[in-house]
């Protein structure tokens, strides 16, 4: 049996107060006690930002043990270059986060692809070759194209996910293609019990990650907690 890691795409949402945050929180306390209700953040930051130590520091401090982070690639290296020559600019931010491996809370990176870049499996094997061994890697894709066998057999060699993402507008096939499971839940409503459901026959298989999509109410940050309190029996911080 996997561990579970459940959370939301992020966490610096004040319209959250009430509803999840406590009325007068100061924002900059927001993660240390998100992290006493979950146990997991997807970072989406990175996607237009460069993290420094010291940032990456005071996620950590503000986070227990068992917290952890999946972080998402740099638009640079899926939407501008998409994958092709990225090699280096990969590297430079895996090592970028090696902070948060060091203190054991670094989760998967993801790689989300533009909706209109179609399947390019040779530029796809190419970019895989060129990444850091012993790291986790989940792959979003967005067009319909890539969901091919030749496109899961080359996330299998690499021990890379492919990530289950679904939305209004596409839902991504559940072929397991790495020894865990990366879930992106992007619809308006979401059963937690049924979630819960899902993730427990998934975790037969390995370590789970689900996201539950951030909106202007907290209902996806509820969903994570109620998920993890259903699968692991963890209880809800005080308010």
């Amino acid at each position: 049996m996997g561990n579970v890691h459940a959370g939301t795409s992020g966490w610096a949402y004040p319209k959250w107060r009430s509803g999840f945050y406590p009325k007068e929180l100061p924002a900059a306390k927001f993660l240390d006690y998100y992290a006493t209700r979950v146990n997991s953040v997807e970072v989406n930051y990175t996607f237009l930002r460069a993290v420094t130590k010291e940032l990456l520091r005071e996620w950590t401090q503000a986070t227990p043990g068992d917290f952890v982070f999946a972080v998402k690639a740099p638009q640079q290296i899926t939407h501008l270059k998409r994958l092709r020559d990225a090699g280096g600019l990969a590297r430079e931010f895996v090592k970028s986060l090696v902070p948060l491996a060091r203190a054991g809370k670094l989760g998967p990176i993801l790689f989300q692809l533009p909706p209109n870049m179609k399947r390019e499996a040779g530029r796809l094997r190419e970019f895989l070759k060129s990444l850091p061994k012993k790291r986790r890697y989940a792959f979003e894709f967005r067009h319909e194209s890539w969901f091919v066998e030749e496109v899961y057999e080359a996330l299998r060699q690499s021990g890379a996910a492919l990530c289950f993402a679904e939305s209004e507008r596409i839902v991504t096939p559940e072929i397991r293609t790495a020894d865990f499971s990366y879930l992106r839940l992007r619809k308006a409503n979401y059963s937690a019990k049924e979630v819960a459901r899902r993730v427990r026959e998934l975790r037969r298989r390995g370590d789970v990650f689900v996201y539950f999509k951030h909106q202007d109410r907290p209902d996806g940050a509820l969903n994570a907690e109620a998920v993890l309190k259903t699968l692991q029996g963890r209880r809800s911080a005080k308010r």
